[in-house]
């Protein structure tokens, strides 16, 4: 028990020593993404888009998704639709502004549906994100609604004032700065997501380098704070959408069966993605892309 102590002791000494010498990158989001902004709902949101034509797809990303992932989707979409894709707050190279919750984010959907004058698009939701469809379904913001390898439901995880304790230690602090350059971690994580299928080989830096923009570790901070932002089954279940939900058939992060029974509670067709696990739109695109125009 001693040794244990003094390990602790040692590795929070170190901590605090190396957060105290080092300091958040906190680069100005248009200094890292020389793409597209708009103004929405007044945060500045990065985005891209693909197509000049047709009905608009709206691609919302999911937890930690900057929107690079929807890069092959993107163009296959973009052939008969117009296509955009957007960083929610808190993620990509959208500014941070907080304060990072479920009613937030849907917010800024509809201010980005204003500003581009898309009326009532397809709303498509990966992971995460696919809370934020059922929610903007529910505010008259989606013609339709693809929920993509996501439930759409709330994850708590531990209790709040574990989570907060955590996530407000030096070591958090400690970790954040040292994860831009830890790209073995980072490969670890993104290999889980894609389920051991094949997947197209994607440079750690595009996962890691939102990390820093301006105000990132405070925008996780408060998000994690309070869990994995979704909606109880009972909200899902009296959703009135036309909705489809699609799922990778080697999803590990959010298992087909939670999907399936999201698709029951909200009436909808369930399709079933193959070779693919939770990042399905990088792995079968093609697939991806005909679930989501069926």
């Amino acid at each position: 028990m001693t040794i244990v102590l003094t390990v602790v002791v040692l590795l929070t000494l170190a901590s605090v020593v190396f957060n105290a010498v080092t300091s958040d990158a906190n680069v100005p989001v248009q200094r890292l993404w020389h793409g597209s902004f708009v103004r929405a709902d007044g945060t500045l949101t990065a985005y891209r888009h693909w197509g000049t034509h047709g009905s608009p797809i709206v691609l919302v990303g999911g937890f930690f998704e900057p929107s690079f992932v929807w890069q092959r989707v993107g163009p296959l979409l973009g052939r008969t639709h117009r296509v955009y894709a957007f960083d929610l707050d808190g993620f990509g190279y959208t500014e941070r502004r907080g304060p990072w919750t479920l009613a937030e984010w849907v917010s800024q959907l509809g201010g980005f549906e204003r500003a581009l004058g898309l009326g009532k698009p397809v709303v498509v939701g990966h992971s995460l994100g696919a809370a934020v469809a059922v929610a903007a379904a529910r505010r008259g913001l989606a013609s339709r609604i693809v929920l993509l390898d996501g439930d759409a439901l709330k994850i708590n995880g531990p209790p709040h004032f574990v989570r907060r304790a955590l996530l407000h230690s030096p070591f958090f602090t400690t970790a954040f700065r040292l994860a831009p350059h830890s790209g073995w971690l980072v490969k670890k994580i993104v290999a889980n997501a894609y389920g051991g299928e094949p997947h197209p080989s994607i440079p750690t830096s595009w996962w890691t380098d939102p990390l820093r923009a301006k105000g990132a570790r405070a925008a996780l901070q408060g998000m994690l704070t309070h869990g994995v932002a979704g909606l109880d089954r009972a909200t899902v279940q009296s959703t009135r959408a036309h909705a489809t939900v699609v799922f990778g058939a080697e999803d590990k992060v959010d298992s087909p069966s939670a999907g399936r029974r999201t698709a029951a509670d909200l009436r909808a067709p369930f399709v079933l993605i193959p070779h693919a696990g939770h990042l399905s739109m990088l792995q079968n695109p093609r697939a991806v892309a005909a679930a989501i125009l069926r």
